[in-house]
């Protein structure tokens, strides 16, 4: 699974991809910063089963911190994008290839609007942030619906005469996008176009059709950024206007010091946490202290920085994920080598149990006889859907 950080120039992408990954790429408040895209890995919480078990874990692919599970997730942080970058205006191009793979975006917007459309510092207010939601969606439809068009009615009519089905000849055209057959199936019923002859189809029908495959197969969530530079009532008005896409107040520069200041030793700090404590004032340098009391604000106004949650919410909300953590004994949640619960596997919501098989090794889902719920100790079968956080024993022929 990759998460694309996308948005205009200066509005804090590489610094909220920093404070997530802990990577130093560019920072500064000028336009095109980044000038390729940076790649990292971030995590997300979820509750540790060992709790429940009254025995240490020994995680392997996802460290375990008092209880609470960290599991990875791919990030992407791109050049920022201007209106017609589909058709190649600023880095359009470039930024667009760089996200075919991603499942979902984040869109990170100036919530203080002081950022013109090219990324250039204004007066604070002056811009709209709900207008950036709007033109990123029309940027990527356009980029979608140009893909799907490229000779398009030559090709549609030659399946009408071959009598292909749609739904394989969309997957061809889209083929390293990641949009799979579900998503390609939902498009085609919330769009009113003639299925059975393709070769007719307009521009608009296009169109219309990339719209809905990108809501059906990659969801976006807007991380309202520099929140604590903006009017709180920014927010609500944000919230209103680009429903039903969720908004999560952000200020990433707050998240990246006090993730800095972790690293450096200065502070006990969770991410997503409300709180944070400094070990030691006498190591503070004067910078550093006001630095850090100046987070204590937005914290206390806001809640937390929001970076946190705002990733939590794509994973799990819009990308509907949740966590399954695979065992080889049922009994003491174990692997071969008697380690408690070693791995932490995000899969879509309702992922049947072979399907969690296939995910830990191929000859598991194809040797697929059953799997043992570590709890209930009940046999599930190869379509059972899981619940989050299930612990599971795979048995299979070998």
């Amino acid at each position: 699974m990759e998460i694309g950080v996308v948005g205009k120039p200066n509005v804090g992408k590489s610094t909220l991809f920093n404070a997530l990954t802990l990577l130093d790429v560019p920072m500064a408040p000028y336009p095109f910063t980044t000038l390729a895209p940076n790649r990292g890995v971030a995590a997300v919480r979820a509750p540790c089963p060992h709790v429940e078990k009254g025995s240490p874990c020994t995680p392997g692919n996802a460290k375990c911190v008092d209880g609470t599970r960290w599991i990875p997730v791919s990030l992407v942080d791109v050049p920022g994008l201007v209106p017609g970058a589909h058709a190649g205006k600023g880095l359009g191009h470039k930024f667009l290839d760089d996200l075919r793979a991603a499942d979902g975006f984040v869109q990170v917007v100036d919530l203080s609007g002081a950022t013109d459309a090219e990324g250039r510092i204004d007066a604070a207010g002056a811009h709209d942030p709900a207008e950036e939601v709007r033109w990123l969606e029309e940027e990527l439809v356009a980029w979608v619906a140009e893909i799907l068009g490229r000779d398009f009615a030559r090709q549609a009519r030659g399946i009408e005469l071959e009598g292909r089905k749609l739904e394989e000849f969309l997957a061809q055209r889209l083929t390293g996008l990641s949009i799979g057959p579900a998503a390609i199936a939902a498009a085609l019923r919330n769009v009113p176009i003639d299925r059975a002859h393709p070769g007719n189809w307009s521009d608009a029908d296009l169109t219309a059709l990339a719209r809905e495959l990108l809501r059906a197969s990659k969801p976006r969530l807007v991380a309202a950024n520099k929140c604590d530079r903006a009017d709180p009532e920014r927010r609500a008005r944000l919230e209103e206007e680009v429903a039903p896409i969720p908004v999560v107040p952000t200020a990433a520069d707050a998240e990246l010091i006090l993730r800095r200041a972790v690293r450096a030793g200065l502070v006990d700090y969770r991410p997503g946490d409300a709180r944070f404590t400094v070990r030691d004032q006498s190591r503070l340098s004067p910078p550093q202290a006001k630095a850090l009391e100046g987070v204590r604000a937005i914290v206390g106004a806001w809640g937390s920085t929001g970076v946190q949650q705002a990733l939590e919410r794509m994973v799990y909300e819009r990308l509907g994920m949740m966590v399954v953590y695979p065992v080889e004994d049922e009994t003491h949640w174990t692997d071969g080598k008697g380690r408690i619960l070693p791995d932490a596997f995000l899969v879509p919501a309702g992922t049947p149990a072979r399907a969690v098989a296939y995910r830990v090794h191929t000859e598991l889902g194809e040797g697929f006889i059953r799997a043992i719920d570590g709890r209930t100790h009940r046999a599930l079968a190869a379509d059972h859907p899981l619940e989050p956080n299930s612990v599971l024993r795979i048995v299979a022929r070998k």
